[in-house]
C-alpha cells in the first residue's frame, strides 16, 4: 500500500493521497518511518489484529514468547529499589489475570500463575502510576528471566484514564471493544489508534467507491465502505468490527480471486503451438512397450494433457501426486507428444541430484527409444536425452547446449542451469517443472521467454496442497491429482523412536539397520547436518527448515551430522563390514554421482545423508529409512523422505528419531507423521502448525501474512464464494473495464511482485 503520495487512483483517488495531507507532517512521518506505511490506503487498511474488551484481563498463559505483545492486566504488587550495579532504580510490578493469587517471597506473586512479571528501569511514572489495583494496557516484547516470563520497560495506558465519550453511558465505554494494531518496539498499539482515529475523521472516507460490484454488496448485506472503515478501526459494539471485518474479508477475497481468474484469462488468451499427438510416434512405441499398465488417474491426467497441449492456448497445469504416485511417467508421456509434433520438452529439477535421478530414470524407462546409445536405440524412433547442470565437464555442457539449441535434443533436464542467458531453444514447446516450491517465479520466467511461442506448461509437486491453498494460490492453474500409488508400491510403516524415554533404543537402531541389509536390503540414514560445525545442508536448491519448523528448539543440543554419524557407524559393531558412504550437498558433483549410483546398484548398502535425497531419488532395494533428530525437520520434509523407501514391492518402515521429551511441541509434528500417510491430511496439519506464513510472497511459513484478514484454513467458504464471482465478472469482462475501481484494487492490494507470484506456475 505504498504507493506514490497524490498519485492518482482510478475510482479511489483518495486513498493514495500522501498521509501529511490529512494527518500531518510529524505524525506521517512516524508512521512512515516504524509502519513503511505513505498514503491513505495504506494507513485505513492497517487492520486491528484483534480487539480487546475493557473489562476484560488478558489470559497470561497464551502470551507468547520472544513477541511484540498488547494486552489488558491488573497491577498485583509495586516495589522499587536501588540497583547495585549501577546508579538508579528499579520498580518491580507484578501484574495479574486473576487466574492466579498473591503471595511468594521477594515480588509478590511473581512466577505464580496467572502473574507477569514487569521491570521498569528509573520507572518514576510507573512508581507513582503504577498502583495495586490499577488496571492498565502493557506494549512491549515478551522475554524470559529467571524461568519467569516477564516485560521490561514496556509502555503503558491506565484504562481508568480513558478520555471518556461525550454523552456515552460508563457501561456502554466499559463494553466498548479496544483496537489491538500490529505494534513496534517504537510505535504502541495505542499510539497507532490515536494517529487512525485523526484520519477517520479528516479522510473523505464517503468520497471512496466500492470495490465490490453493487449486486453482491447487496447480496451480502455488506456495510457501505465508509462505514467499514469507521466501524473496523473505531467500534462501539464488537458487532461492529465484526461486520466490518466480514466485509473487508470478503472484499480481500474478490481481490484475490479476480487477480487470478484474470490471469487465467490473459494466459488462455496467448497463443501457444498446438502439439497434437501423432498415430505411430513415439509415445505409441512408449505405451507398446510399458511392462505395466497405468493407473486409472494416470489415464485420465494423460488423456487432459494430451487434450491441452493440442491447444492452440498454453496448458498450465499443476499436477498433484503422492510420493511414488507415477507423476513422471505422466510427464514422460506428455514430453513423448510434443516431441512427436516437433518440439522439445525441457524438465527444471531443483537439485543436481535430482536432475541426474530423472536423467537416468528417463532414459531407463525409455529403453530402446532413447538415442543416446542406450540399448542401441537409434533412428527415427527414438529421442536424444540430455542433461544439463552447472557441474558438467565445460566440453559436455558445451555439447548439451548445442544439442538443445540445434532442436537434436528432445528432452533436456537441468537444473538452474537451463536458466542461463546462454541457453537456447530449438522449439521449446513444454516445460516441465518438477517440485515447484523450490523455484522462484522469476527463474519459470526465464525459462518461459526461451520458447518462440508461450510454451506449455506442467508444475508437478509431491507435496499435497491444501484446496484452499489451491485456490488461493494456484487458482491461475487448473488442477490434476494423482491419489493412487500404482502397483507395487508396498505400505510404508513409520514409527516415533523416542531416545529421551527409552535411550536403549538408539543401539537398536543398528542392530534393526543390520538385519534388513542381511536380508539382503539397503538402509537410508538421514541427518540434519553435514559436519559438527555447521547447521545444515542447505546449499541452493534445498529446503532449509523454517523457523516454524524448529520451533521450541533451544538450540543446545548436539545434532547429529552426516560426516559424526558415518565415523560412529564405521566402529559400530552391528554394522562390521557394511559398506556405507556419505552424501550430501558440498560434495563434488562427480562424488555425488558416483555415492548415488554405487547405492543404486547395491554395492553401497548404507547411505548417510542429508535432505538431498528427499526428492526423486528411486532406489527399489532400499526398505528402512532412520531420520536422526526428526523434530529439526517440517511435515511435508518427512513426508517427503519417508517415500524413498518401499519403492520395489518391499514394505518400507521410517523410523523418526528424536531426543526431545514427551510433550514436546515438536513432537506433535513426528507424531503427526506416523499416524498417517494421507498427504493432504498431513499438508492440513502441517499448514495448522506452521501458521500460513507469508501465503503470496516467497516465505512460505511462519511470519506475518501478506493476507491481511484472510485465513486459508478458517474461511474456505468465503474463498469458495469469492472465487465463483471473480470467475463470473471476468468471463463476461476479462480486463474488468466495467469494473475499474475493482482492477484498481487489485493494483494496489497484489503490488507487481506478489501478483507475480501468483502466476506460481
Amino acid at each position: 500500500m505504498n504507493s506514490k503520495p497524490d498519485h492518482a487512483e482510478p475510482g479511489n483517488p483518495e486513498l493514495s493521497r500522501g498521509l501529511e495531507r490529512r494527518i500531518g507532517k510529524r505524525s506521517a512521518a512516524v508512521i512512515e518511518k516504524h509502519l513503511g506505511i505513505t498514503t491513505v490506503g495504506g494507513l485505513l487498511n492497517y487492520f486491528p489484529r484483534r480487539y480487546m474488551n475493557r473489562g476484560e484481563l488478558t489470559p497470561i498463559s497464551e502470551v507468547p514468547l520472544d513477541e511484540e505483545v498488547t494486552l489488558i492486566a491488573r497491577v498485583l504488587s509495586s516495589s522499587t529499589r536501588a540497583m547495585r550495579a549501577r546508579r538508579g532504580s528499579l520498580t518491580d510490578v507484578v501484574i495479574t489475570d486473576d487466574a492466579g493469587g498473591a503471595g511468594g517471597a521477594g515480588v509478590p506473586g511473581a512466577g505464580l500463575p496467572g502473574t507477569l512479571k514487569v521491570s521498569f528501569f528509573n520507572g518514576f511514572r510507573a512508581k507513582a502510576e503504577l498502583q495495586p489495583g490499577r488496571r492498565a494496557l502493557f506494549s512491549g516484547k515478551v522475554t524470559r528471566y529467571g524461568g519467569s516470563l516477564g516485560l521490561t520497560n514496556p509502555e503503558f495506558q491506565l484504562l481508568d484514564e480513558d478520555p471518556d465519550i461525550p454523552g456515552m453511558d460508563p457501561e456502554k465505554l466499559a463494553a466498548m471493544p479496544i483496537p489491538v494494531y500490529p505494534a513496534t518496539a517504537k510505535l504502541t498499539s495505542w499510539s497507532i489508534q490515536k494517529v487512525v482515529s485523526t484520519l477517520l475523521e479528516t479522510a473523505e472516507l464517503d468520497s471512496l467507491d466500492d470495490p465490490l460490484p453493487a449486486d453482491i454488496a447487496a447480496r451480502e448485506k455488506f456495510l457501505p465502505i465508509a462505514d467499514a472503515y469507521r466501524l473496523l478501526h473505531a467500534p462501539q459494539t464488537p458487532a461492529d468490527w465484526q461486520r466490518a471485518r466480514d466485509r473487508f474479508r470478503y472484499q480481500e477475497a474478490l481481490v484475490l480471486q479476480s487477480a487470478l481468474a484474470r490471469r487465467r484469462a490473459q494466459l488462455a488468451a496467448e497463443e501457444a503451438t498446438a502439439r497434437c499427438p501423432v498415430a505411430d510416434g513415439l509415445l505409441t512405441s512408449f505405451d507398446r512397450q510399458l511392462p505395466f499398465t497405468l493407473t486409472a488417474g494416470q489415464s485420465a491426467v494423460g488423456k487432459t494433457l494430451a487434450e491441452e497441449l493440442a491447444r492452440d492456448s498454453p496448458m498450465n497445469r499443476l499436477l498433484q501426486g503422492e510420493v511414488g504416485s507415477g507423476k513422471t511417467i505422466v510427464a514422460l508421456r506428455g514430453m513423448l507428444q510434443v516431441v512427436d509434433a516437433g518440439g522439445q520438452a525441457a524438465l527444471l529439477a531443483p537439485t543436481e541430484v535430482l536432475a541426474a535421478q530423472h536423467f537416468e530414470s528417463i532414459r531407463r524407462t525409455l529403453g530402446p527409444l532413447s538415442r543416446d546409445g542406450m540399448l542401441g536405440g537409434f533412428g527415427p524412433d527414438a529421442v536424444q536425452v540430455t542433461l544439463l547442470t552447472g557441474s558438467m565437464p565445460t566440453a559436455a555442457r558445451k555439447q548439451a547446449m548445442l544439442d538443445a539449441a540445434s532442436g537434436t535434443a528432445g528432452i533436456v533436464i537441468g537444473t538452474h542451469a537451463l536458466l542461463s542467458d546462454n541457453v537456447s531453444f530449438y522449439d521449446l514447446g513444454l516445460i516441465v517443472v518438477d517440485e515447484q516450491h523450490r523455484f522462484g517465479v522469476e527463474q519459470r520466467d526465464v525459462l518461459r521467454s526461451k520458447a518462440n511461442k508461450p510454451p506449455h506448461l506442467l508444475v508437478m509437486t509431491a507435496t499435497p496442497i491444501p484446496r484452499t491453498v489451491a485456490m488461493t494460490v494456484f487458482g491461475d492453474l487448473e488442477t490434476s491429482i494423482l491419489d493412487e500409488l500404482p502397483a507395487g508400491r508396498a505400505p510404508i510403516t513409520t514409527h516415533v523412536v523416542g531416545l529421551a524415554e527409552h535411550p536403549a533404543w538408539l543401539g537398536r537402531l543398528w542392530t534393526r539397520s543390520r538385519e534388513e541389509i542381511d536380508a539382503g536390503h539397503q538402509v537410508y540414514i538421514v541427518c540434519p547436518k553435514i559436519g559438527t560445525d555447521d547447521d545444515g545442508d542447505f546449499s541452493p536448491g534445498e529446503a532449509e527448515p523454517s523457523a516454524a519448523d524448529l520451533e521450541g528448539d533451544s538450540g543446545a543440543r548436539e545434532l547429529a551430522s552426516v560426516t559424526g554419524v558415518v565415523e560412529q557407524l564405521r566402529d559400530e559393531p552391528a554394522l562390521a563390514g557394511v559398506p556405507l558412504a556419505p552424501l550430501h550437498g558440498r560434495q563434488d558433483p562427480v562424488l555425488k554421482s558416483e555415492t548415488m549410483a554405487s547405492f543404486t546398484a547395491n554395492r553401497t548398502k548404507l547411505l548417510v545423508s542429508t535432505t538431498v535425497i528427499e526428492v526423486g531419488v528411486d532406489v527399489h532395494n532400499a526398505t528402512l529409512m532412520v531420520i536422526l533428530d526428526a523434530d529439526r525437520f517440517g511435515i511435508s520434509q518427512l513426508h517427503q523422505l519417508r517415500g524413498r523407501v518401499g519403492r520395489g514391492g518391499l514394505p518400507g518402515t521410517c523410523l523418526l528419531v528424536t531426543t526431545l521429551e514427551p510433550g514436546h511441541p515438536s513432537r506433535r509434528r513426528l507424531d503427526a507423521v506416523a499416524a498417517t500417510t494421507d498427504g493432504f491430511a498431513l499438508s492440513q496439519e502441517d499448514l495448522k502448525l506452521r501458521r500460513e506464513g507469508d501465503i503470496l510472497g516467497a516465505s512460505q511459513s511462519g511470519g506475518r501474512s501478506t493476507l491481511k484478514l484472510l485465513r486459508v484454513l478458517e474461511h474456505e467458504d468465503v474463498i469458495a464464494r469469492a472465487r465463483q464471482d471473480a470467475w463470473q465478472i471476468v468471463g463476461v469482462d476479462p480486463s474488468l473495464a466495467a469494473h475499474p475501481v475493482l482492477a484498481a484494487a487489485i493494483e494496489e492490494y497484489l503490488n507487481p511482485e506478489k501478483e507475480a507470484f501468483l502466476e506460481r506456475g
